[in-house]
């Protein structure tokens, strides 16, 4: 199959390969200087043969919409685009329908892998019409991990159903991320604990708590043992936010994922507001002690 592939950072590439290898022919794109196989979005679309399948991969908010509106103006009836970038489910309708007045249909598609998919597959999840489903499957098919279908790839509903998916899935591991952390935490506090890095490792056979994340941060430890070599500071990319939104307007408790998000926040404070507000709070009504700033009205 051909498909026009835009956005080749960490994962494009990666994608990119992973579909060449397995027989299709892939064109990318990419607004960086010599990174694509083109020089421009116009260059991508001839390139192809109509219709065309274009996959975008590029960052969500901003940079996503202006390739939609791009792609708009230069693609023609009969062309499908996928957006399996980070894009909040509710901009898919409108996408959706902007490439829909010109007969162009579109999937989101929510992507699972990072850095490793390129040679383990992808989680895919997607949202759209059956009739496109089936018309990009052979790419799905070659993207997705090894194994039955249904292991690594859903038709999650219509529109939309795959975005959202996926942001369920990064609100799941904020808090699978947090969990491991905090446990790992408190095994290097404990003085009986001699090898907190080998209890960890030994949790990756035989234990309900095993898991690739698990896998992950043994191989971080053992790289860097006791993460000497990094700082705390932890982005978020916005999706565990848009999950407690949700949790909110539906009326769902997620206390865990609600937690690992703020824990994401207090990571960035390098003095933190509200405690210094509970310790003045202390020292005011109990007389406790608070430990003040030497370097402060200096």
């Amino acid at each position: 199959m051909e498909i026009g592939v835009i956005g080749l950072g960490r994962m494009g590439a990666n994608m990119r390969d992973r579909l060449r290898a397995d027989g299709h022919t892939v064109i990318g794109y990419d607004a960086a200087p010599g990174v694509g196989d083109v020089y421009s979005l116009h260059d991508l679309v001839k390139g192809l043969a109509v219709p065309r399948v274009l996959w975008t991969m590029v960052p969500a908010g901003a940079p996503t919409r202006e390739v939609i509106d791009e792609l708009a103006d230069l693609l023609t009836d009969g062309d499908l685009v996928i957006d399996g970038g980070n894009s909040r489910f509710t901009e898919d309708a409108v996408h959706a329908a902007s490439l829909g007045e010109r007969g162009i249909a579109y999937l989101d598609c929510g992507v699972s892998g990072g850095v490793w998919g390129r040679t383990e597959g992808y989680g895919l999840m997607v949202g759209g019409s059956a009739a496109d489903v089936r018309r990009a499957m052979p790419v799905f098919d070659t993207l997705r991990p090894e194994g039955p279908r249904e292991r690594g790839f859903v038709h999650a509903g219509p529109t939309g159903a795959g975005h959202y998916a996926k942001m369920v899935h990064n609100g799941i591991e904020y808090g699978l991320m947090q969990a491991y952390a905090e446990g790992y935490e408190l095994l290097a506090a404990e003085s009986l604990i001699t090898a907190p890095d080998e209890v960890m490792r030994a949790w990756q056979s035989g234990t309900v708590v095993r898991s690739w994340l698990l896998e992950l941060l043994v191989a971080a430890l053992a790289d860097d043992p006791g993460l000497a070599e990094i700082t705390g500071y932890t982005e978020d990319s916005g999706e565990g936010r848009w999950t407690v939104e949700e949790a909110i307007g539906h009326a769902v408790p997620t206390p865990v994922i609600a937690a690992a998000l703020f824990a994401r926040f207090s990571s960035r404070q390098e003095e933190s507001p509200a405690m210094k507000a509970v310790a003045a709070l202390r020292n005011r009504f109990g007389g406790h002690q608070v430990h003040t700033d030497p370097e402060a009205g200096k």
